[in-house]
């Protein structure tokens, strides 16, 4: 039977690098954040509504500037709260259909970045959180994304407190240290959702 895993992280926790090691070892990894851009994207099934509360955010051609959107929703938890509820539907679907292409007995991995704040974890039988320290973050966040310390802890508060995470989550991977560490975390994490597919069945989506 089929095991449905949520997998979520602060930003710069290390969560796609997780994502890249359950890929590795077998597992159908399924990412929120690409359905976002799909949906978003030129002649997306969401743009028109995106366009129409938000034209500030679009770009020449009709395109999304994502940077426009990006300060409009990290200053307003409203407009944030308004986007989410535009695009998570779509991206949730999407995500279920692509999950039913899996093998019955196979563990199917969703990367979500808002994972417990949208509410999909009620859905999967098994989370997993990714945490790191704030300065890690900071540092890996700064050294990718070349954000200023103002708009990493900006995009930070802007998602649940690690500490309730770790709460939520069935499993809690701790990313501190080396890129080796954080695969050998994540070996061990699947080897034990291996021995939980017999006996656990899939909530329907």
């Amino acid at each position: 039977m089929r095991l449905r895993v949520g997998l979520t992280g602060g930003i710069g926790a290390g969560k796609s690098e997780a994502a890249k090691t359950f890929a590795t070892l077998g597992a159908l990894v399924i990412d929120a954040d690409a359905l976002a851009r799909e949906a978003v994207a030129p002649h997306g099934p969401v743009l028109p509504q995106i366009a129409q509360w938000y034209p500030q955010a679009m770009g020449p051609g009709g395109t999304l500037d994502r940077a426009a959107l990006a300060r409009i929703v990290f200053d307003d938890a409203g407009a944030r709260d308004a986007v989410n509820a535009i695009v998570h539907p779509y991206v949730r679907e999407r995500a279920l259909a692509l999950e039913r292409q899996s093998a019955p007995d196979q563990i199917v991995v969703h990367e979500v970045p808002l994972l417990f704040e949208a509410g999909f974890y009620r859905f999967c039988d098994v989370n997993v959180v990714v945490i790191a320290g704030d300065e890690t973050r900071e540092a890996r966040i700064a050294a990718r994304n070349g954000f200023t310390s103002d708009e990493i802890r900006q995009r930070m508060r802007a998602q649940i407190d690690p500490f309730r995470a770790t709460e939520l989550a069935d499993y809690t991977i701790v990313n501190d240290g080396t890129l080796a560490e954080l695969r050998d975390a994540v070996s061990d994490v699947f080897a034990d959702l291996q021995t939980r597919i017999p006996t656990v069945s899939c909530k329907p989506g």
